[in-house]
């Protein structure tokens, strides 16, 4: 399906890798081809919701991170190097959808036969690659100095968390776009992974992590925060890590600040008295890491559309802090890249209006025209933050990357 799919300037994969977490119905989901699209101009997310308020078939796309500057009226000052638009959603020409061993293909045209035999007997001719180093936007020396103002930050009370990430970049890069991507998934095999292209600019992404998922009038967020290593090797001490994160203080703390943003956020869009918390302080083995994962949902009122939700609740708050506006303002001022796609979100739209997104972390973006190649890794700093370990949690959040591009 993937090799297949790829050949098509616009498409969206997503693969659960079997997980078979709440809300999955399909182990595979994807798009290719583009029949209409919105257009890449000002008020993305107007225009959005408008397309989709529009569409009575599957729509699929993304949400940039810096829409906070629509829906917060802020600012990003730096360079993009990417290109993505701030949004971007599409009705696709062809929906795979793989569940078990059937697979339901969706076409305007009466040709489902001939794709599924095409995508049996397609052989995708691999893409040029080369040897590139990758290099960090920001130094280590650099990076401690910036959490240490961070810090000094919280303390006088300008906010209580804030989610800080640093760039890891390539120029002159040549890779396989489909070929890394399986690379990435063999290595970190995620519930909310995606192969994402929009003509020369590919998102290849190994998340764990939903953003929001609707479902008739049931909306759903699943933040996470709390991080730790995994030892694969050494069960009794896998267990031990995975202990010592649901009994850590400081990731417990910076979990339940989520949590409350997240309510707060929901609580704009939904009934009185609906939201709730699932599930607090879970915590989930993954290939590389175990996630402290929360759940919050609720009840949406009548009549609340897409543009209202996501006004309300994004970029999530797990990839931001509190409060949520001022620590934007604080992201833009001590980072050194623009985000862009980057803790924005990747996922579809039913014909039903139900959806579910992302969180677009553990990502390679790639600009295949300008053989520039872009990752982001980050945590959430509190004022117990120890700046030496913050920057060790980046190194080994990106070292699953780097073993995949050849830069151990």
């Amino acid at each position: 399906m993937l090799d297949w799919l790829s050949r098509f300037n616009i498409c969206c994969f997503l693969d659960n890798h079997l997980y078979n977490l709440p809300g999955h119905s399909q182990e595979c989901l994807a798009a290719a081809g583009s029949i209409s699209c919105t257009l890449n101009r000002d008020e993305y997310l107007k225009n959005a919701g408008k397309f989709i308020g529009l569409q009575n078939d599957w729509i699929f796309g993304h949400l940039g991170y810096d829409l906070k500057n629509e829906t917060e009226e802020l600012v990003s000052a730096h360079i993009d190097h990417v290109g993505f638009p701030d949004a971007f959603f599409f009705v696709p020409e062809y929906v795979l959808m793989l569940n078990g061993s059937s697979i339901s293909i969706g076409s305007l045209r009466d040709d489902h036969e001939s794709v599924y035999e095409a995508i049996l007997g397609y052989v995708r001719i691999p893409a040029k690659k080369n040897s590139f180093t990758i290099r960090q936007r920001v130094g280590r020396e650099e990076y401690i100095s910036s959490i240490e103002k961070l810090k000094a930050h919280i303390l006088r009370g300008d906010c209580y968390e804030i989610n800080f990430c640093m760039e890891y970049y390539a120029e002159d890069a040549l890779i396989d776009p489909v070929a890394t991507f399986r690379d990435l998934s063999g290595i970190s095999p995620n519930p909310f992974s995606a192969f994402y292209r929009l003509g020369e600019k590919y998102v290849l992404c190994a998340s764990p992590e939903r953003y929001l998922k609707k479902t008739g009038q049931q909306i759903l967020s699943q933040p996470i925060k709390g991080t730790a290593p995994r030892d694969i090797i050494n069960e009794s001490h896998d267990h031990l890590l995975k202990e010592q994160l649901y009994a850590s203080a400081k990731d417990r703390s910076e979990n339940v600040m989520v949590v409350d943003l997240v309510r707060n956020d929901l609580s704009k869009v939904c009934t009185d008295g609906s939201v709730k918390v699932d599930e607090l302080f879970g915590i989930y083995a993954f290939p590389q890491v175990h996630q402290m994962i929360s759940t919050v949902s609720g009840t949406l009122r009548n009549g609340v559309g897409f543009e209202e939700i996501i006004r309300a609740s994004f970029p999530m708050g797990s990839m931001t802090g509190a409060p949520k506006k001022k620590v934007m303002e604080l992201i833009e001022r001590y980072e050194k890249s623009r985000r862009g796609i980057f803790s924005g979100a990747i996922g579809y739209i039913s014909p039903e209006k139900d959806f579910d997104f992302n969180v677009v972390i553990r990502s390679i973006l790639y600009n295949a025209s300008d053989q520039y190649l872009s990752f982001l890794a980050g945590s959430g700093i509190t004022f117990y933050s120890d700046p030496e370990k913050e920057y060790g949690e980046c190194q080994w959040k990106a070292s699953a990357i780097k073993k995949v591009l050849g830069n151990e």
